[in-house]
């Protein structure tokens, strides 16, 4: 049986959690996520835990199984602490800054590059290298920080580009001297 799959999650206090057919609906106190179940698997709510369920031992079910618990557990934790994901923007000349709700990059083009959040994202913005993504939903906030990380990727000469937090460049040596 899946190690991860077979766990059960606590619901914490503020959270509800209501299962309905294949759906699964969590709401917490930042909002609310919904998440369809694929078909062999079984969630259900017992004792403020959620235990997710497989009825065989068929290939397709133990891949989803783990998968599955861990989606309802992100939900959870989503609806209560939220995601956030860091960016540093490294570059002489590179830079952001906030505009309204958007964000606008200097980023070494002829042109600014401005960036519309997605629904049920938030950018801050600190100084003028340092963006800070986060939501519930750990998915879009990855996927909006792989998005802005997209337009100028660090580069392996001089390291410059937006890169996460953190994130270690791999450095290339440039051409030999004579």
């Amino acid at each position: 049986m899946s190690r991860i799959g077979r766990l059960p999650i606590d619901i914490p206090a503020g959270v509800t959690v209501s299962v309905t057919g294949s759906d699964v609906s969590v709401k917490g106190p930042k909002g609310e996520l919904n998440l369809t179940v694929a078909r062999p698997l079984e969630v259900k709510v017992e004792d403020n835990q959620v235990i997710v369920t497989r009825p065989d031992d068929e290939r397709e079910s133990r891949s989803l199984h783990g998968l599955t618990r861990t989606l309802i557990n992100n939900n959870i934790i989503g609806v209560t602490q939220g995601y956030t994901k860091g960016l540093e923007v490294v570059g002489t000349g590179y830079r952001v800054a906030q505009r309204g709700g958007s964000i606008e990059f200097a980023l070494g083009f002829s042109h600014p590059v401005l960036v519309d959040p997605p629904a049920g994202i938030t950018f801050a913005v600190e100084g003028n290298n340092r963006v800070t993504v986060s939501g519930i939903d750990k998915q879009a906030v990855g996927e909006a920080a792989a998005n802005i990380r997209k337009i100028r990727k660090p580069e392996p000469y001089k390291g410059k580009g937006v890169r996460y937090a953190g994130e270690v460049v791999r450095r290339k040596a440039g051409k030999a001297g004579k």
